[in-house]
This record gives C-alpha cells, structure tokens and sequence, in this order.
C-alpha cells in the first residue's frame, strides 16, 4: 500500500540543461520538470554524463595546473588526451555499476567514484615535472593521494552542466528512499491495526462464551 494525499512524497522537479522549453519553442535551455521519472532514469544520465565529460576534465585540470605553475601546457597536451580517455574507460564500468545498483545496496557514492579519477591528471602533470602546489597539513593529510590538488568538491567542479545532472539523482534517490520508507511504515501501521483488530476480536469471542 502506498502513501496518498497530503502523505505522499511528491516527484522531484529538476532544473536540467538541454531539455526544450515547449511552451515557447526554444531549445537547448534549462527547464524546470519532472525530471528523471525514476531513480533508474536519473541513474543512466549521470553515468552517461559524467563518462562523456571526464577526457574534457582531466585535459582541464592539465592544463590549469600547467598555468598555475608556469609550465607551458601544450607540451602536456598530448599526453593529458590520452590520459583523459583512459580516465573514461576505466572509470566508466564502476560508475556504472554502482548506479545500477539498487539504491540500499550502494555502499558509496558517485561522486566518490569520480573523485578517484583525479589520479590520471595527476600522473600526467607529476610525469611531466610540474611543480606540486604548496598546501597545508590538512590538504595534506586528507588528500594525501591528490598532491596538485585537483580533488572535485562537486559534480560540477567536473563540468557544470554535469552540476544539473547529479542534483536530479540525487533528488531521484531521496524520492526513492523516502518512498520505500513510507510503504514500509503504511505496512507496519496496517499490521498492527490487523494486530489490534484481531485482538479485540478474539476478546469479544471469549466474553460470549
């Protein structure tokens, strides 16, 4: 039995880049709807969003650090491509796999699956000899694998358009949760009432008898 009325969990409304305006004709916009219909959907989305943009983020992050550092970037051009299809091939299959998990059997998160990625920029900028910034002991000891400090805070620091995309999962997977934990409560509620019911029943019974 599901939760109805005022009890019901309502469908989360995402704003999402590249979803038409149909009220208006105009396309390639932002636009607020009912977006994803389900966790599932939300799932792919990210997934296929987030391996299209990963080689863009890693040849980013080369090239951003060279200027940090006053390295001339396109020495590392070539090798920062390559490492950033690496990047999408092998990040791809665990990401995917763990979005298509069922939500209570995710053990991470997405977001720290893609943060594992920072190691392909950073074997291109450490190979190429650029200068490690300086950091603080903290950025030390919590990103002791992460020297140039690349480490994505969120989705978006990836690519922004990919900001929209995470926020709609994670807004899918908050609906989903919420949604199995008010089937379970109505459940609960409706066998203890049956519980009571039985009971009272069962009383009545005996003083007739």
């Amino acid at each position: 039995m599901t939760a109805t009325g005022a009890d019901a969990p309502q469908a989360p409304v995402v704003a999402v880049p590249g979803l038409a305006d149909e009220a208006d004709g105009r396309g390639g916009e932002s636009a607020a709807a009912p977006v994803p219909a389900s966790v599932q959907e939300a799932a792919e989305l990210l997934a296929d969003g987030a391996i299209a943009v990963l080689p863009r983020w890693v040849e980013r992050c080369v090239a951003e650090t060279c200027e940090r550092a006053g390295v001339v970037a396109a020495d590392l051009s070539e090798q920062a491509r390559a490492a950033g299809r690496q990047c999408a091939a092998e990040t791809g299959p665990p990401l995917r796999e763990l979005l298509a998990a069922d939500v209570d059997a995710q053990q991470t998160t997405p977001l720290s699956v893609l943060r594992s990625a920072v190691r392909f920029p950073t074997r291109v900028l450490a190979d190429g000899g650029v200068p490690e910034p300086e950091r603080d002991d903290f950025e030390r000891s919590r990103f002791g694998d992460d020297p140039y400090g690349l480490t994505p805070a969120s989705f978006a620091d990836i690519d922004p358009e990919l900001g929209p995309i995470g926020i709609a999962w994670g807004a899918a997977k908050a609906f989903e949760v919420l949604r199995r934990r008010r089937t379970a409560e109505s459940a609960r509620r409706m066998d203890t009432a049956e519980s009571a019911r039985r009971m009272d029943t069962e009383g009545s019974d005996d003083g007739i008898r």
